[in-house]
C-alpha cells in the first residue's frame, strides 16, 4: 500500500493560516486527527479505483485553515500530481458569486427584489408558458403566463425557466434549437442570448415551482444592466479583487492556465479526459478567449479562493477589512425565500432549515451548493466551519460531497 500512497497521495498539510479571521490565542484542534484521516483514506481509495482523477479538500474552522490537502492527479493520463492551489471549473458555484453581485447593487438602490424582470429586460415582457411539445421537430404550443417573473424568482429558481443541457427533455430541445447553453458557445454574448431566452416559453408559471434553471444567467445579465459593466468586469473589480480571490474568474490569465486541471468524464464506469469539444462546449473553456459570461456556471477558481468567498458570509459581509454587504443583507440572503416550495433556498444558496435538518448532519442555518463538474461546498455558522471538496469530473458517480460531509463531522471534537 505504501507505493500507492506515494503515487496518488500528494497531500501536504498547510501551516496553520487564517482566511479572513483576526489573530487569536491558540485553541485545541477542532478535529480528531485519527478520525479526520478517514478523509485521506477514502479519497486515496477512490483515486486508486479510478473513480476520481484527484481532489482537493479544504476545511476552515473559525476562520483558520484546519485541513488542506491535494490527492491524485491533475490529469490521469499524464499523471501530473494535483496541487492545493490548482484551478477547477466551479460551474454552478458561480451562482452564489453572481447573487452577491446582484445584492451589492440592491444595496445601492438599483432595483427591488419583487420588480418584474421585464422592467429591465423588455424581452421578458410577453412571457408564455409551454403547453405542448412535439419531439420530432421541437415545435411547441404555449399560452400567456398569468404572472410576470420577478427578480427574486431568479435568485430562487422559481422563475419558470428551465435549464439547457440538464433540464427537462422538451426544454433542452427548445433551448438547443435556439442556441442557448449553460456555459455558452464560442462567440456568444450574454446580452444577445438572454434576449433570445426571454422570448422562449417558460416551463412553468412564475412562482409555481422550484425548477433548477438558467435563472441566474438572467440575473447576471441584469447585473450588467444595473451596473453598466460586463458581468466579468463587475465580478473582478467589485468582488474578486477586494476579497483577494486572485485565482478565480471567468477567463484565466495566461500564467494561471497551467494550473487548470483537466476536465474528466465518467462513462460506463470508466474515467477519461474529456475531448477538447463535445456538445458545443470546449473542455478548456476557462483558458480560451471568453465573450459569454455565464452567471450560472462560467467561472473557475481554487478551493482557497472560494473559502474566502464563503468566509465573507460567515463574517456577516466583511472580510479582512473589506465590507461588501451589510450583515442584514447577508441575513436576508440566508433566509428561505420560497417556504411553500422545496428545497429551502435563499438568495443564492440552498439552506439547512428546521424543516429539513433531519436529513443531514450539517447544522440548521448552514448554506451549501455544488457544481456540475464535481465540486462541493457547505458553510456551517453554528460550527464555524467552511468545507470544500473539489474535483473535475462530469458524470461522476463517486458522491464524494455527501461522503466527506459525514467523515468531517464525525471527526469534530
Amino acid at each position: 500500500m505504501r507505493p500507492l500512497l506515494r503515487t496518488v497521495g500528494f497531500a501536504l498539510l498547510l501551516p496553520l493560516a487564517t482566511i479572513g479571521a483576526q489573530t487569536r490565542a491558540s485553541a485545541p484542534p477542532a478535529f480528531d486527527a485519527q478520525r479526520l484521516a478517514r478523509v485521506d483514506s477514502m479519497i486515496i481509495r477512490l483515486v486508486a479505483q479510478q473513480k476520481l482523477p484527484g481532489a482537493v479538500v479544504l476545511l476552515v474552522h473559525d476562520g483558520a485553515v484546519a485541513y488542506h490537502k491535494a490527492f491524485g492527479y491533475r490529469n490521469i493520463t499524464t499523471k501530473v500530481p494535483l496541487r492545493r492551489d490548482d484551478i477547477f471549473r466551479i460551474a454552478s458555484q458561480t451562482k452564489a458569486i453572481t447573487s452577491l453581485a446582484a445584492m451589492m447593487l440592491w444595496e445601492e438602490g438599483k432595483f427591488s427584489l419583487d420588480d418584474p424582470v421585464a422592467q429591465y429586460l423588455p424581452e421578458f415582457g410577453k412571457q408564455q408558458v409551454l403547453v405542448t411539445f412535439n419531439p420530432t421537430d421541437s415545435t411547441y404550443t404555449s399560452k400567456p403566463a398569468q404572472r410576470r417573473t420577478t427578480v427574486r424568482q431568479l435568485f430562487t429558481h422559481s422563475s419558470g425557466l428551465d435549464y439547457s443541457d440538464i433540464g427537462s427533455d422538451e426544454m433542452q430541445a427548445i433551448y438547443a434549437k435556439a442556441g442557448i447553453s449553460g456555459i455558452g458557445r464560442e462567440g456568444d454574448v450574454l446580452a444577445e442570448r438572454v434576449k433570445v431566452l426571454g422570448r422562449l416559453p417558460l416551463k412553468a408559471e412564475p412562482g409555481e415551482r422550484f425548477i433548477y434553471s438558467l435563472s441566474v444567467d438572467v440575473l447576471g445579465r441584469l447585473v450588467e444592466v444595473w451596473s453598466g459593466m460586463s458581468l466579468d468586469q463587475f465580478v473582478r473589480t467589485r468582488i474578486l479583487t477586494p476579497l483577494g480571490m486572485r485565482d478565480s474568474g471567468f477567463e484565466l490569465a495566461a500564467e494561471q492556465r497551467g494550473r487548470l486541471v483537466t476536465l474528466h468524464r465518467e462513462q460506463d464506469g470508466v474515467l477519461s479526459p474529456m475531448p477538447d469539444s463535445e456538445g458545443g462546449m470546449r473542455a478548456d473553456f476557462p483558458a480560451r478567449r471568453m465573450t459569454y459570461f455565464a452567471g450560472g456556471a462560467g467561472m473557475s477558481g481554487s478551493a482557497a479562493d472560494y473559502a474566502r468567498f464563503l468566509q465573507l458570509f460567515m463574517n456577516g459581509g466583511e472580510l479582512d477589512g473589506q465590507r461588501l454587504l451589510s450583515r442584514k443583507t447577508v441575513a436576508l440572503m440566508l433566509t428561505n425565500q420560497i417556504p411553500r416550495l422545496s428545497p429551502a433556498f435563499g438568495l443564492g444558496f440552498a439552506l439547512e432549515t428546521p424543516d429539513n435538518d433531519y436529513r443531514n448532519v450539517i447544522s440548521d442555518g448552514s448554506f451549501h451548493w455544488s457544481g456540475a463538474f464535481n465540486t462541493f461546498y457547505w458553510a456551517d455558522p453554528k460550527e464555524k466551519l467552511v468545507a470544500l471538496i473539489y474535483s473535475n469530473v462530469l458524470g461522476s458517480t463517486s458522491n464524494i460531497g455527501e461522503q466527506i460531509r459525514v467523515l468531517v463531522y464525525s471527526a469534530m471534537r
